[in-house]
């Protein structure tokens, strides 16, 4: 099962400088990742995972984002399935990110 992570849990743990701060998985698409993105995220689409999963950090954490959720959640569960231990998913994704913590932030 991959832990969901609440985009203000996450806003708090990116705020939390006593924590290891997680890594950031935008497995989205380039052009949506420049409209919109959460700061110091590592782009990486979707389609590149299965090539360049072994790029990423075996004793991190890392919280893996998409638009809305779903297709960062096959990630996470790609990546656990893949040996990578600590991998959880952003629920609701970056429009979650944007409607709940960033207003300011473009939505599509």
């Amino acid at each position: 099962m991959i832990g969901q992570v609440q985009a203000d849990e996450l806003q708090a743990w990116l705020a939390d400088d006593a924590r290891a701060k997680p890594l950031v998985l935008d497995v989205r698409e380039p052009w949506e990742h420049e409209i919109c993105s959460i700061p110091d995220s590592r782009l990486l689409p979707m389609q590149e995972i299965p090539a360049r999963w072994q790029e990423l950090p075996a004793d991190a954490a890392i919280v893996v984002v998409c638009h809305h959720g779903m297709r960062s959640l096959q990630v996470a569960q790609f990546l656990k399935q893949a040996g990578l231990a600590q991998v959880y998913n952003l629920s609701g994704g970056i429009a979650a990110w944007a409607a709940q913590g960033d207003p300011d932030m473009p939505q599509y």
